[in-house]
């Protein structure tokens, strides 16, 4: 197990840009902490979209490539086709999987691609504005959405794009968890080291969804946002292995 209380070698050691309380740090320690575990820092190649990870690589201490918005998987498999060899996984952000990329992640996932997917789920948009997202919730009040998402006035309902990839063949896991405590944590760590093995093992597609707070966006405090994951976003995103294709091997 990685040492805690030690920078992961796979992490640099600079200062952040996030916001306060924004949870891509820990998803950043989360990430360099599997990847030092399983010892594959000299194999893996990161790709990051456009969105509040799109300077991703200035953390990572491994070879990431970056993508347009929405791309990341079509960059991911047209790595992984030439260097198959190499451990491949995409970090995106919600509208960026699931909005204007949501053709390239179901042909991706449909098609079985050798790719390690980390979805952070924040249910909105976050570097351009706080525009709503394809997983803002119900009555969740964006910059386009100053009432609150309404279904009824043609806004649509949440997207549950982890379950709608679970349908398909080329899928061997999807699971969610999140950042909001230190169990979940330890939890979304499993999920993304178990996704790091399916590839590993050539097993097919895996995708891990990571509920993840915004304080800035949400505009509440950082306490406020993790109470508010619980709260509020579980229902409508339940937590857990939603497919696992080994156990039904």
């Amino acid at each position: 197990m990685p040492n805690k209380f030690l920078i992961p070698r796979a992490l640099k050691n600079i200062e952040t840009h996030y916001c306060p309380g924004c949870g891509h740090g820990i998803l950043s320690r989360i990430v360099t902490d599997v990847i030092d575990e399983l010892s594959i820092r000299e194999k893996v190649i990161g790709v990051a979209p456009v969105g509040c990870a799109v300077v991703a690589y200035d953390y990572w201490d491994f070879d990431v490539s970056e993508a347009a918005h929405g791309r990341a998987l079509a960059v991911a498999t047209g790595i992984k086709r030439c260097r198959p060899d190499n451990i491949v996984f995409t970090y995106q952000g919600d509208g960026d999987i699931a909005s204007i990329g949501i053709a390239e992640t179901i042909h991706a996932a449909n098609r079985g691609e050798h790719l390690t997917c980390i979805f952070v789920n924040n249910a909105c948009y976050g570097m351009t504005g706080g525009q709503m997202a394809p997983t803002t919730l119900e009555r969740q009040v964006t910059a386009t959405t100053p009432l609150g998402r309404n279904p009824q006035s043609g806004e649509g309902w949440p997207l549950k794009l982890s379950e709608l990839l679970a349908g398909l063949k080329g899928v061997c896991f999807a699971g969610r968890a999140s950042i909001a405590s230190p169990a979940q944590i330890l939890k979304t760590t499993q999920y993304i080291k178990k996704a790091f093995l399916n590839q590993i093992e050539n097993k097919g597609f895996s995708i891990v969804e990571v509920l993840s707070p915004c304080p800035t966006i949400w505009q509440k405090e950082p306490w406020e946002s993790m109470a508010w994951i619980d709260k509020e976003m579980v229902k409508e995103f339940p937590l857990g292995i939603i497919k696992n294709a080994d156990d039904h091997r």
